[in-house]
């Protein structure tokens, strides 16, 4: 078979007209029209690999279904499925040319998905692209489906495994928080609350906090993308079913399944479904609660690290780049300050996923486009964002010990944990007269005579200060 040069055209039409294409172009006619009508981010479809990889299962697994109930012949099967296939194995990703923000409720992508499997197909049938005659994009390639239960079903597909991607990189991070928490178990510090000294804690406490955070966040998130395994596959245009065979929709079902390994099931009311945007919702709410804690921590580490001559220099994050290019030596937190920038565009891309949702009308939202790249790129972003966070900040994080322990043993809020001891009105004289003259509050209560001097040392030590481990008999004052 002879290629075409890439000067060559064929020619398409639609219900507009004719257009030349290229002749080497697996894509068409309708892909063509959507690129100059929607030239607005310049990111294509192609760029959202698990978008891709899913437009093509949902293919595979139509042509499956009608070919097992007789309206597809082995022939243009197979040639689908091969196509399909290989899709699915990453070929072909940049004939699949429509910008991720369009009109039209995703039919931009349904066709580019058409046209590059059937001009695959033909190829593989000896025919040359556009020869739709013996394998056609919509007869054949969309034989039983409509854009409205292939899209939301492939996006669904899609957001599923990019949210599987970032839990394991929460879990990645999530293990960084761990380690350092056990590295710091014995580091004394002083714990604060509305930015003022409290009580002791250790830094391993602290860093064990955000590492709970992160677990609680992946469990909520795990749970919210199970609502995405109900699907429309079937519905067709509205949820009517109409132009699908008897038996298709379990059987469709049932062979994406088992294509994609998801234990996918179809919506008990199919016309509800292909209008209800409700669990991309949900999904995307528990992705804003990640991206809040998440930038919560960053504010922590940054904080934290302040300094480092006059600010709080508790911790040491590991210098990855210059920080000035006027002030020699400045090192700054730039990797907690790019998650924090994440942070803030996943909660914007909530809003918009909320406003998307809600701006649908009557039996299909035509919004959904929106809605898939903002949460594709919400998803990805914050997976980048973690392992980022995790290897090139957390796992490289050092304590200054002595710092820490100094600024215990200075502090007015040591007096909270001798107040069980000697009282509450002596507690507060001591306080008092330390932060009057500067003085230990350590050294204070020993010269009044408050505590021995055995007893003080029990009392401050690490592990009780930080409350590691049970205190019991705590004696009586009075």
């Amino acid at each position: 078979m002879t290629h075409a040069t890439p000067s060559a055209t064929r020619t398409e039409h639609d219900l507009i007209g004719e257009r030349e294409i290229p002749a080497d172009a697996y894509w068409g006619i309708h892909s063509l029209r959507a690129q100059e009508n929607f030239p607005i981010t310049g990111i294509p479809i192609g760029q959202s690999p698990f978008l891709v990889e899913a437009l093509a299962a949902v293919k595979e697994a139509a042509a499956a279904t009608n070919h097992e109930l007789g309206l597809l012949d082995d022939e243009r099967y197979a040639a689908i499925r091969q196509a399909c296939e290989e899709i699915r194995a990453g070929d072909l990703h940049d004939q699949f040319v429509v910008d991720v923000m369009q009109g039209g409720a995703g039919t931009s992508t349904n066709m580019n998905a058409n046209e590059v499997i059937a001009n695959r197909g033909l190829e593989i049938l000896g025919h040359a692209k556009g020869d739709y005659v013996h394998l056609h994009p919509n007869e054949h390639v969309n034989l039983s489906q409509s854009t409205n239960d292939v899209y939301p079903t492939a996006i669904k597909i899609a957001i599923i495994l990019a949210t599987h991607a970032l839990l394991e990189a929460m879990q990645d991070l999530e293990a960084s928080f761990e380690r350092k928490a056990d590295e710091f178990s014995h580091v004394l510090k002083m714990g604060r609350t509305q930015l003022q000294d409290a009580v002791p804690m250790t830094l391993g406490q602290e860093f064990r906090t955000y590492a709970v955070m992160l677990g609680e966040d992946r469990s909520r998130l795990a749970e919210a993308v199970l609502m995405l395994h109900e699907i429309n596959l079937g519905a067709t245009a509205i949820g009517t079913q109409l132009n699908a065979p008897v038996g298709y929709v379990p059987v469709a079902c049932e062979r994406l399944s088992r294509l994609t390994g998801l234990p996918l099931v179809s919506a008990v009311d199919l016309i509800e479904a292909t209008q209800d945007c409700g669990a991309f919702v949900q999904l995307s709410g528990t992705l804003k609660r990640v991206a809040v804690k998440l930038g919560k921590i960053c504010n922590d580490l940054r904080l934290l690290s302040s300094g480092p001559r006059a600010g709080l220099n508790e911790i040491n994050l590991p210098a990855v780049q210059a920080g000035s290019s006027i002030m020699p030596g400045k090192v700054n937190p730039v990797i907690p300050e790019v998650v924090n920038q994440v942070a803030f565009q996943v909660i914007g891309m909530d809003v918009t996923v909320t406003m998307a949702a809600e701006g649908g009308q009557l039996q299909l939202n035509a919004f959904e486009p929106v809605i898939c790249y903002s949460l594709s790129a919400g998803l990805w972003r914050m997976r980048e964002a973690m392992t980022t966070l995790a290897h090139r900040c957390v796992d490289g994080i050092t304590a200054n010990e002595d710092l820490l322990r100094r600024e215990v043993e200075s502090s007015i809020g040591l007096v909270t944990a001798l107040n069980p001891f000697i009282g509450y009105e002596a507690a507060t004289e001591v306080a008092r007269e330390a932060l009057a003259t500067g003085r230990g509050v350590a050294e204070l209560v020993l010269e009044k005579g408050l505590l021995p001097p055995d007893e003080l040392a029990r009392i401050l030590q690490p592990e009780s200060l930080a409350n590691l481990a049970p205190r019991s008999g705590l004696p009586a004052h009075g």
